[in-house]
């Protein structure tokens, strides 16, 4: 019975050794959580273990999975999108695979490859947007196309750039412009259309679901938009529980583009406008009704995700330039709000054990203690924009430049 428990122990040891070598497959890492263990390498924009230019444009975040990058760009004149795989030791390119497109009309801040990837170490999943309509595609890890999908047209004033999830043999996606709104969920092998919800549409909402586990539930499909937090049962769609948002009178919806979080029994969710609104509510999940148990109207992120560790909040607010804060997230109590740069962040920050890493629009990146009291620990530029959050694999941190791919830890 000891040697058990001793193997057990030792086992557990090893999983959390390793855990900081663990992939990052999706948007934001392990489910959607933009959280790993480990530690921060040094992020010296003179001196990156390599750093490799990236033909055409794209906000594309790289995911990384057995030792490959793979991340979605656009040619300049918009005929073409291109799904590139490059070597994680070196970043040499080991293959592309090239998509027709024509050029689209886009957000200022938005390109025409903006969706992040999804990867399950067998297959990768990307959705493309042709100028006009948008489809899920699937490849196998050598770039052959082994099915894509139409998910129909897609009409925004900004352009699409919602990402793909995949959870037990289906990949999910939230299709949500200016005119509909639907969850679908595809079959993995097939990419056939398994089960479709369609939602409530008023502005057009790039959130990605997260799955949500705990111990003494079955996991839950999560998913957020202008409309409402739904919980769905992955395999069918089923409607677990739903909580309508409630906007005032007078006042337009606010779109939610970073996804909401799970946090001290909480679904805590942001969303904004160009204008500079700014929304948050917390939801307990657990009540008869879903319940609202607080909300902030100021102070708060509209396009970066957020951040989670014990039952602190941290977010980056992007108002008026970018904001270090952190907040109780049982209470929604704000502990501090600290001004970090001029420019705003377009990237989620990310969060290597008890360090946030948060960069703004102009390649200004700060590090800071994910502590209830604000504490900075470096900063630098990186010399070019940053619009694509960044990606932790390997003891390594990848970020996305409007140029050029950087690769910061060591050999």
């Amino acid at each position: 019975m000891r040697r058990r428990v001793l193997l057990a122990f030792f086992t557990l040891s090893l999983t959390l050794t390793l855990s900081p070598a663990a992939d990052w497959s999706r948007f934001r890492g392990p489910n959607g959580s933009g959280t790993v263990e480990g530690e921060l390498p040094d992020i010296n924009p003179k001196a990156p273990l390599w750093k490799v230019e990236i033909p055409g444009k794209g906000v594309s975040s790289p995911i990384i999975v057995g030792g490959k990058i793979y991340l979605q760009t656009a040619s300049k004149d918009g005929k073409t999108r291109t799904l590139l795989c490059l070597n994680a030791a070196d970043g040499t390119t080991a293959w592309s695979k090239d998509v027709a497109g024509t050029e689209g009309h886009t957000h200022a801040k938005n390109s025409l490859a903006s969706s992040t990837p999804a990867c399950d170490g067998k297959q990768i999943y990307c959705v493309w947007w042709d100028g006009t309509g948008v489809a899920l595609h699937g490849y196998d890890l050598t770039g052959k196309e082994l099915w894509r999908t139409s998910l129909g047209g897609y009409a925004s004033q900004h352009g699409p750039g919602f990402s793909p999830v995949v959870h037990e043999g289906l990949v999910f996606v939230n299709v949500d412009d200016d005119e509909h709104a639907e969850l679908v969920a595809l079959d993995i092998k097939t990419g056939e259309k398994k089960w479709i919800k369609e939602r409530k549409h008023v502005r057009a909402s790039y959130s990605s679901p997260f799955i949500l586990k705990r111990d003494d539930k079955t996991p839950e499909l999560i998913l957020g938009t202008t409309t409402a937090i739904t919980s769905y049962e992955p395999a069918t769609g089923k409607v677990n529980w739903n909580y309508d948002l409630v906007w005032p009178k007078g006042k337009m919806p606010l779109r939610v583009v970073a996804h909401p979080v799970y946090v001290s029994g909480l679904i805590v969710m942001s969303s904004g406008d160009g204008g500079g609104s700014r929304y948050m509510v917390a939801v307990d999940p657990d009540k008869k009704a879903p319940a609202k148990v607080w909300e902030l109207n100021k102070e708060v992120p509209y396009v970066p995700c957020m951040l989670t560790r014990g039952d602190l909040l941290f977010w980056i607010g992007d108002s008026g330039g970018s904001f270090a804060c952190c907040a109780d997230a049982k209470s929604g109590k704000v502990l501090y709000n600290e001004r970090l740069s001029a420019k705003p962040p377009s990237a989620s920050p990310v969060m290597v054990n008890d360090q946030v890493l948060t960069i703004a629009e102009d390649g200004e990146f700060v590090v800071f203690k994910a502590g209830a009291k604000f504490d900075e620990v470096s900063r630098a530029n990186l010399g070019q924009g940053v619009f694509a959050s960044p990606a932790v694999a390997d003891g390594k941190v990848f970020i996305r430049g409007m140029t050029h791919l950087f690769c910061f830890g060591k050999k």
